[in-house]
């Protein structure tokens, strides 16, 4: 029987009835019935919220909306095939993956000494590690000079002693961008290092590999996911650096001109050639955006 009669006394001793039905058919509905007020309710966005937020939504697209108006696109063509846009292509795609590969080589075993040694002042070096996060870039970019530069505490003697000078140069340029995006990655990868199970590297200590062998076989493959989210992020932020490389390494067509630094200059003489390289930075950024989208963008 799908109907039941309990009993039950009350603090005044008298005795009371109550039918419940317990089918299987109320029970579900019961049960559905929460669940869809629960859903109803994560529907409903109050109106105080809702205005702010499709303000904040407005105010980072239209911008991009705008420059997809107003962009040249019967002359884009032309535009993209110049001398000009081509030099910056170049040089701001050889130096963002040279930026990168000294990230990686840089970059990978400062988080990894970061996420599994107990080196004292740690949170002080992280720190140090992600301030080219928040400072200006053009005060990077001045910190390179005052270090790397011809009179700086390491550039005077790199020049007296092997006649290397940094500034002004292609190598100036890869240093400036390997300075602003070498956090990305060491972010990233240490992120990878905690979420790692460390017992695999112990497993392989005990079977007589070393930990440079261990770092090798077992650890890189294990963070190779976050080795690669880090590598490309900090290969968008390289090709897109301004401040520290135009600080460090001038605005020289063909040796140090990237392609942000030619959008800041074609502003001035040519902005139709300006929209057209900022056109391609805009793809290229949501080229990264989509590819990391799995990993960054994803919803629980």
């Amino acid at each position: 029987m799908s109907d039941r009669t309990t009993k039950r006394t009350s603090d005044t001793g008298r005795t009371t009835e109550r039918t419940a039905d317990t089918g299987p058919g109320m029970a579900a509905t019961a049960k559905a019935l929460p669940r869809r007020r629960r859903r109803r309710r994560t529907h409903r966005v109050p109106v105080t919220l809702l205005l702010p937020a499709l303000l904040g939504l407005a105010f980072l697209i239209l911008p991009l909306v705008g420059l997809l108006v107003r962009a040249p696109w019967s002359g884009l063509s032309e535009q993209l095939t110049s001398a000009t846009v081509w030099d910056a292509l170049r040089l701001s795609l050889i130096c963002a993956t040279a930026a990168t590969a000294v990230s990686l080589l840089l970059g990978v075993p400062l988080a990894w000494l970061l996420a599994r040694t107990e080196l004292p002042g740690r949170r002080v070096i992280r720190a140090l590690v992600t301030l080219p996060l928040v400072l200006p870039p053009v005060v990077g970019g001045v910190a390179l000079l005052l270090v790397l530069g011809r009179r700086g505490i390491v550039g005077s003697w790199l020049d007296s002693a092997f006649g290397i000078t940094l500034p002004f140069t292609t190598t100036g340029v890869v240093i400036a961008e390997a300075f602003v995006a070498m956090p990305f990655l060491v972010i990233s990868v240490e992120g990878a290092l905690r979420a790692a199970d460390p017992r695999y590297e112990e497993a392989a200590a005990t079977l007589g590999a070393s930990r440079l062998t261990a770092f090798r076989r077992v650890t890189l493959p294990l963070i190779a996911p976050g080795i690669a989210a880090g590598a490309v992020l900090a290969w968008a932020r390289a090709l897109g650096e301004f401040g520290a490389t135009i600080t460090f390494a001038g605005n020289f067509p063909g040796r140090t001109q990237t392609m942000p630094l030619a959008v800041y200059l074609a502003m001035e003489s040519d902005p139709e050639a300006a929209i057209a390289l900022s056109l391609v930075l805009l793809v290229v950024s949501v080229a990264v955006l989509v590819g990391l989208r799995d990993r960054w963008m994803s919803t629980p």
